[in-house]
């Protein structure tokens, strides 16, 4: 079974959308019990509650349901338990880096938009501050590179 933890900074917009459409990604592939998917922040400041009500908004209109209830990466646990730790842009990598204890951890760490197949972004913009069309793009962006993961991982 492969493990996959989607990261961005407060794990209400970027990273659960991230989760919801991977997990239908792969189950319309028919590999869903193929793989444990979660998600996580870089910081705990949403720790405990629901993705972001206005991403849901969005998700929902596509099919996606974000289910998951945040929390903050657990350095001890998380990079022994995936096999894939995805962020959503640089920074989040950045900090991810910064709590990895060797190289084989740092190894496991990826960006959302490596996977892209359609899209040029070198990052998963953050849609919070912004307005409709900044959710529409996440899941665009999302969408594309979760293709091209699962793809990947074949």
């Amino acid at each position: 079974m492969q493990s996959i933890l989607f990261v961005c900074w407060g794990n209400i917009c970027r990273s659960p959308s991230a989760e919801a459409v991977f997990k239908a990604v792969a189950k319309r592939a028919g590999v869903e019990d193929d793989f444990f998917i979660d998600s996580a922040g870089t910081i705990a400041a949403h720790s405990g509650e629901p993705a972001d009500a206005r991403m849901q908004r969005h998700a929902i209109k596509r099919g996606f349901s974000l289910d998951s209830i945040s929390r903050k990466v657990n350095p001890k646990i998380d990079f022994d338990k995936f096999n894939y730790i995805i962020a959503m842009d640089d920074r989040n990598y950045d900090d991810l880096v910064l709590m990895t204890q060797n190289d084989e951890q740092v190894k496991k760490i990826s960006k959302m938009t490596d996977y892209s197949k359609k899209y040029n972004y070198t990052e998963v913009p953050d849609p919070y501050y912004g307005g409709s069309d900044g959710f529409e793009l996440v899941l665009d962006l999302l969408e594309d590179a979760c293709e091209g993961l699962l793809e990947d991982i074949k």
